[in-house]
């Protein structure tokens, strides 16, 4: 038998061209490889290669990066009935599913199309999540990472790959260069891959803001996300011909206290915009409440404040400038808002 020779009678059409050179012991095995071929052919010099426990792979040179992350998802999904960890899907017989594994941390974000995440040969290691009662260890070039929950993974070129928020929190994890975790961070938000609470939510469930350059960079994110957000805002205002309002400006009773800052005001109208740009940090309930607090003193007063999360001004403007401008118009039907002293901020 050769690396050429068809491994049985039975094809391997389900399978595309990868998955063809990138086999499991028990695949193999259910395709007429005895336990002796198996040996003989992995034998140094010989056609195939270990390439991790359990896992072969069918050539004799180094492996390319897909049939790296690919081995690596074999080696940690979970066996299923008949012993293999990998079997077609139902939806697309060309695409194995991969029971209990999701590729995570650098070389998820580099999947994600990350700049500032390195290339995938250069990586030492590949991390894959697995449920916390897993029995498996870490192996070659794969680290197994235990979770309490697996996420819902990403389809990235058709392997199951960690969102955004948690394949940074897993990177971050193990880095300790303060200028890489930063430009990891900003680029999540500059290129749109998420918004900063979902980051700063699974930095904070992984108990890294303990350590200092890591809240160092989530400050700067913080930063990029308003600028972003602000940005958006404008945008937004001049492209649905909304009046113009004052921007960034504080609001005062005359000779009476500060009433809160806001993002955007039309003072004929007595309507106010607000990005919730809230962190879920652990001070997350009394920042909220002082939210809360704002709105009510404001609307007391009768100004009408509308509240945008970054989310929205990203994927639905359109809608969040026919919220504001119903506001806008709706002021006509309401009693005179109390006077209010405006200042820049």
């Amino acid at each position: 038998m050769t690396h050429n020779t068809p491994l049985s009678p039975r094809p391997l059409r389900h399978l595309s061209e990868v998955h063809r050179r990138v086999l499991t012991a028990a695949q193999l095995h259910s395709h007429g490889v005895t336990s002796a071929d198996l040996t003989e052919q992995c034998r140094p010099g010989g056609p195939w290669q270990v390439l991790l426990p359990n896992v072969v792979l069918l050539h004799p040179g180094p492996p390319t990066s897909e049939e790296r992350l690919h081995g690596a998802l074999l080696y940690a999904a979970r066996e299923t009935t008949s012993g293999v960890p990998s079997q077609p899907s139902a939806e697309d017989p060309h695409r194995p599913v991969y029971a209990e594994a999701v590729i995570t941390g650098l070389a998820a974000l580099t999947l994600h199309g990350f700049s500032s995440a390195p290339p995938l040969l250069s990586l030492d290691h590949v991390d894959v999540l697995v449920p916390r009662m897993r029995r498996l260890r870490s192996a070659g070039y794969v680290r197994v990472l235990r979770t309490a929950s697996l996420p819902t993974p990403r389809g990235v070129t058709g392997l199951p790959v960690a969102p955004v928020p948690r394949a940074l929190a897993d990177a971050v994890a193990e880095l300790s260069d303060a200028d890489v975790v930063r430009r990891l961070l900003t680029e999540a938000v500059r290129a749109g891959h998420c918004e900063p609470a979902s980051v700063v939510r699974e930095l904070t469930a992984a108990k890294l803001l303990t350590r200092p350059h890591v809240v160092d960079a989530v400050d700067s994110l913080l930063a990029e996300g308003r600028a972003i957000a602000e940005d958006r805002l404008y945008r937004m205002v001049r492209e649905y011909g909304l009046p113009d309002p004052v921007w960034n400006v504080d609001l005062r009773l005359p000779g009476g206290p500060h009433l809160g800052g806001v993002d955007a005001y039309w003072p004929e109208q007595a309507v106010a915009v607000e990005l919730d740009t809230r962190a879920p940090r652990q001070d997350e309930d009394a920042l909220w409440s002082e939210y809360a607090r704002k709105r009510e003193h404001l609307e007391r007063l009768g100004i009408t404040v509308v509240y945008i999360t970054p989310r929205k001004l990203r994927g639905a403007l359109e809608q969040q400038a026919a919220v504001v401008r119903t506001a806008l118009m709706a002021s006509g039907d309401r009693d005179p808002a109390a006077y209010v002293v405006v200042l820049p901020r």
